[in-house]
Formats: structure tokens, C-alpha cells, sequence
């Protein structure tokens, strides 16, 4: 297949070549690079009901071929490596069927002529064949065409070429990308509204006129059984590639994704290029984000963001964005922008149903001028920002708190230490932030009298600045204790009960239990201690305060002979953990605390 001014440096290199060199291929999750192609049409095969194999040919049918009696039949595809194309675009509305060649290869003019007869035999009034403009396809496509011709087949060829990579294309033209998935939903649409051949011919050759793609990408792809197509170095990308692994038209530097998307949209837009699309304020535009394959979600969202914000920047109307994967290039990381100026008309058959698995599911709305913030319908009101009055436990509940963010910021370092050993080693710093946000709070507030208010506002506070699962599981525990204490039931009963409810929200939310190696470990048997407070005599509250911490504390200890089965911990094997579960050695820390400033200790 050959490429129109293309670097050659650095193309796929052979199994033979790689052996003699000691050189392992690429890791892929393939049987064998033999198989693969053919393995990969059986799946997607195979799990659509849609669609059938011609048996004999790498050729995929629409499963209800005699619906296409009657009207034009449309087969496309080339090469594989490009999934979903193009098979996945092959359903009522689109494509009736593809043809596969190799990993990269033009499919034999045998199966494209098999494909084709497949179809006039199914009742189709003619046959029209959307190919990408590289010399292979056109050859073997062409000469498929040129065959069914002498057999009676109505058969036209429309040759897609929207590559914007090029300032002076060759006398091979400009490249087939992604924009060939436009022509395949337009010339669908109007296959299935009843177009004769002729019609959807002199159609489509308008549209084409009409879109651009540009391709840049951050790695190259490897072929199964050859080395990667290309040697990038570190913090380079490829600009306007194709989609076969060979090198851009030129090489720089990496940038964010609002100066890739810029460049990009200048160079498709550049009038001094004479493969450039014309592309002026107030045009309407659908926009194709193609994922070449190995781009995350994410950075694919991103890059959505900047060519809708740069397209309108130039007062350009964005009506339809897809984004996603439509023509690959097996695991390139890289991304294509094409763009399709388009009326009304086009808007309708780009919106227009189809079955093809692989076309996305649109808004038909313009995109461009709409409101896309949705505004609170009402403020979440924080616990912390609240005015509160002072009460008798005010100055008691004041010192409490005092001592235990003391204690938790002296236990920062120890905490961490402990954390290292299971997890990330930044409990004690979790643990700090909680400690920190509270004295900052204490400073410019009064603590209420209602003690349930007062949990409230710690849970605020924590759920805010501490984070992570701890952050929650402490917010969880205040906030579902607090509604068992307010001023006027605030005695020992019913912070027993507080304490017992706030227990049982960390357990049925964090689904562990007493024994997993967490923090219930400490504050379970604690718990199960003050619950006696409901019935101990008023002299008898201290003790029991004393016996609940004892019981923290030898719970916390306890985990260092525990196995973890929640929490970080528990991914990690048992023998290289060996001392106590910082989360748990946290919570002695608090219940100490508390109980030396109801002792009357500081």
C-alpha cells in the first residue's frame, strides 16, 4: 500500500528481522497475529445479531439482506487495524457490508467481488463502494468493480480523500481518514430514504468537498508480530499522520490540549494549504474527536472541550460533536479532528436512525448556543458556617475538642509511619488536616450548647478538609450520631446511643466489620463498653468512660496480628504487615483525649 509523501523512517519491521536482532514484538492480547483478523470479525460477529459472515472471505454482511431489495447496497472497508471500521458501521441506515483485509493490507479483489455479488443477489439496485484513497484499495476495489460491471451489477465507486495533513499533495492525492465514517452515515441515510445509485454519487462527491481531518498522536502502533511502526523520543508527537502506523508530515513537541487542538485547526484551516478545508465565521460544523486507539477517556473529553471552545472561538457553530473510537489505529495513542461543514440537509441525514453498532447515539440538537449549567435549585447549607449559642457543656466540649486535635497533631509522624506500611503513609497527614480545619474553626466560632450541633459541624468540617475514605467514614459517624444529642437529651444514655448509631452507619457504608484490621477494631469494643453508660449508676460513668478507652487501645494493638479484608490494607499480603492499623491507633488517640479532659487531665 503506498502512502503519498510519507517519511519512511522507522516502518514495521518483520518477525525474521526481530529474531535475528533479539528483539521481542509488542504484547498484545491476541491467540496469534495469523488468527487475529479473523478471530476479530467472528467476534464482532458473534455478538451482534446483525450481523453475518460470508462464509469463505473476510467479509461481514448485514444479517437481513433482503431488506436491501430494491434499493442501492453500500460495501466499504480496506485494511484492518481500524475497528470499529468498518464493520461496526454496517447495520439499515449505513453500511450493508465490509471487506477486511490483513493488518493494514487492501482486501483481495476476490472478497471484494464476493461481497459486491452478495449483494446485487439480495435484490439491491445497485452497488456503490466507499474507499479510501490509498493505491491498494483503489486497485482492488476498482478492479472488483470493473469485474461486477461485466457481470450486470450497477456498481460505482466514490473515492474519499479529506487528509489536510499535506500544504502540496502528491500526484497520489490526499488520504483517506476518518472523515470516510461521515460519508458512510450520509450515503446510508440516503440508501434507505430510496436515492438511486447516481443520486447518492453526485451527493456524497459534493459533501466530500466539504470535510477535513488532521491526525496527531503521542506514540506510534505496533502491528501483531513487528516492532512499533515509528521511534518516537520522549515528549514528541507525530503531526498529520494516517492511519497505518507510518509518521506525520512533521515532528514536535508535546503541548496541552488546547495548543494540539489549535495548531491543529490551524493547520486543517490555513488557506495557503491547498488541502485545507475553507472554514469561515458562522459556518455550522459536525465534529469528529477520533480516538486513534489508545487515548483514555478522559484525555479524549478534554480534547473535546478544546475543539468545541476553539471552533467557536471563530465564531463557528458547532451542531454535532461525536467523540469516541471510529477509525483506529490499532493502539496508537493519538487523536484525528475532522470537520464537516454542514446545512441543514446534512444535519438531517447525519441524524437520520441507523442499526450500525458502532455509530454513536447524537443529540440532534445544535450544541453551539445552548445552556448546558444546570443551577442549584437549592444551597446546600454547611453546619459550620452556622451562628450557634453557647451552653453549659460548651466549655467542656470546647477543651475536648482542643486535646484531640493536639493529640492527632502529635500523633501525625507515628500515624504515618504505620500507614506506610499498608498504604499510602499519609494517614497522619489525613488525621492533621481534620485537626487543623477544627482549631481554625474554634478560633472564629462558639461552640454551640446542642452537642448534636456540634457533631454536625465536625462532620462538616472533616467531610471538607480531611478527604478520602477516612474523611467519609468519620463524617458518616458524626452525622448519624448527632440526632441522638441535642440540649435537652445530651446524658450519658444518649451518648451512648449516639455513639452506638454512629458505629453501625461506618459499618453498614464502609461494609467492614469488627476484625477486618480498620478502625472499628478500636472503636467497636469501645463502643460495646459505653453502651453500659444506659445503665451504670451516675458514680459508675467514669469507670466505664476508663474501661472503653482500655478497650480502644487493646483493640487497636490487636491489629497488628489481624489479617485485613477492607481498606488499602487488604490488597496487600498479610507478611508485610505487622504493626497496628494507623486508622484504629487514631481512634484510641481521640478516645483517650476525650477522657483525659473529663478526667480533668490536660
Amino acid at each position: 500500500m503506498a502512502f503519498p509523501q510519507i517519511r519512511t523512517h522507522g516502518m514495521p519491521r518483520c518477525v525474521t528481522c526481530m529474531r535475528i536482532n533479539g528483539i521481542s514484538p509488542q504484547k498484545k492480547l491476541i491467540n496469534s497475529a495469523e488468527s487475529c483478523v479473523d478471530e476479530a470479525l467472528l467476534g464482532l460477529v458473534r455478538a451482534s445479531g446483525g450481523l453475518s459472515l460470508l462464509k469463505g472471505h473476510r467479509v461481514v454482511l448485514r444479517s437481513d439482506l433482503e431488506n436491501l431489495k430494491g434499493k442501492v447496497a453500500l460495501l466499504s472497508g480496506g485494511g484492518s487495524g481500524h475497528e470499529p471500521a468498518h464493520a461496526g458501521y454496517i447495520g439499515a441506515g449505513m453500511l450493508s457490508a465490509a471487506v477486511a483485509g490483513g493488518v493494514f493490507a487492501s482486501p483481495p479483489p476476490g472478497s471484494i467481488l464476493a461481497a459486491i455479488l452478495s449483494l446485487h443477489n439480495a435484490g439491491a439496485s445497485g452497488v456503490l463502494l466507499i474507499v479510501k484513497n490509498y493505491t491498494g484499495d483503489r486497485l482492488n476495489f476498482g478492479l472488483a468493480a470493473e469485474q461486477a460491471r461485466n457481470q450486470g451489477v450497477a456498481v460505482d465507486m466514490v473515492i474519499v480523500a479529506e487528509d489536510c495533513a499535506f500544504d502540496q499533495p502528491s500526484k497520489a492525492g490526499r488520504r483517506g481518514l476518518c472523515g470516510t465514517v461521515f460519508i458512510h452515515k450520509l450515503a446510508g441515510a440516503l440508501a434507505e430514504e430510496g436515492c438511486s445509485l447516481d443520486q447518492i454519487v453526485s451527493k456524497v462527491t459534493e459533501i466530500l468537498k466539504r470535510i477535513g481531518t488532521l491526525g496527531v498522536s503521542l506514540s506510534p502502533c505496533s502491528v501483531p508480530g513487528c516492532l512499533p511502526s515509528f521511534d518516537l523520543p520522549p515528549g514528541d508527537m507525530e503531526v498529520g499522520l494516517g492511519i497505518h502506523g507510518e509518521p506525520g508530515i512533521k515532528r514536535s513537541k508535546v503541548a496541552s490540549a488546547d495548543e494540539v487542538v489549535k495548531t491543529m485547526i490551524d493547520h486543517m484551516t490555513n488557506p495557503s494549504s491547498q488541502s485545507h478545508l475553507p472554514l469561515k465565521s458562522g459556518d455550522s460544523v459536525v465534529v469528529c474527536v477520533n480516538n486513534l486507539g489508545a487515548l483514555s477517556c478522559l484525555e479524549m473529553a478534554v480534547v473535546t472541550r478544546s475543539a468545541i471552545i476553539c471552533l467557536e472561538s471563530r465564531g463557528v457553530v458547532v451542531a454535532r460533536v461525536m467523540s469516541g473510537l471510529f477509525m483506529t489505529s490499532l493502539e496508537m495513542a493519538g487523536v484525528s479532528l475532522t470537520l464537516m461543514r454542514a446545512d441543514k440537509e446534512t444535519l438531517r441525514l447525519i441524524d437520520a436512525k441507523t442499526t450500525a453498532p458502532a455509530w454513536p447515539n447524537l443529540s440532534n440538537v445544535c450544541l453551539s448556543g445552548r445552556s448546558y449549567i444546570t443551577e442549584p435549585q437549592t444551597t446546600i447549607k454547611r453546619p459550620q458556617d452556622e451562628k450557634h449559642s453557647e451552653g453549659p457543656l460548651s466549655p467542656v466540649m470546647h477543651k475536648a475538642l482542643e486535646k484531640i486535635c493536639s493529640s492527632l497533631l502529635e500523633k501525625q509522624e507515628e500515624l504515618n509511619s504505620l500507614d506506610r506500611a499498608s498504604g499510602d503513609g499519609d494517614c497522619g497527614n489525613t488525621h492533621a488536616q481534620a485537626a487543623r480545619a477544627i482549631q481554625e474553626w474554634l478560633q472564629g466560632h462558639v461552640v454551640p450548647g446542642c452537642p448534636g450541633k456540634l457533631l454536625s459541624v465536625v462532620a462538616g468540617l472533616v467531610q471538607e478538609k480531611m478527604g478520602g475514605s477516612s474523611g467519609a467514614l468519620y463524617s458518616l459517624f458524626l452525622t448519624a450520631a448527632a440526632g441522638h444529642v441535642t440540649e435537652g437529651r445530651s446524658n450519658a444514655a444518649a451518648w451512648a446511643t449516639a455513639m452506638n448509631a454512629g458505629t453501625e452507619a461506618m459499618k453498614k457504608y464502609g461494609g467492614a466489620a469488627p476484625g477486618d484490621r480498620t478502625m472499628l477494631d478500636a472503636l467497636c469494643p469501645a463502643v460495646d463498653e459505653l453502651i453500659k453508660l444506659a445503665t451504670a449508676p451516675s458514680g459508675g460513668h467514669m469507670a466505664v468512660l476508663q474501661s472503653a478507652v482500655k478497650k480502644a487501645a487493646s483493640g487497636a494493638e490487636a491489629t497488628r496480628d489481624l489479617k485485613a479484608r477492607a481498606g488499602r490494607a487488604s490488597y496487600i499480603s498479610p507478611n508485610l504487615v505487622s504493626l497496628p492499623d494507623p486508622g484504629a491507633v487514631a481512634v484510641a488517640t481521640i478516645l483517650k483525649a476525650i477522657l483525659e479532659v473529663l478526667e480533668g487531665r490536660k
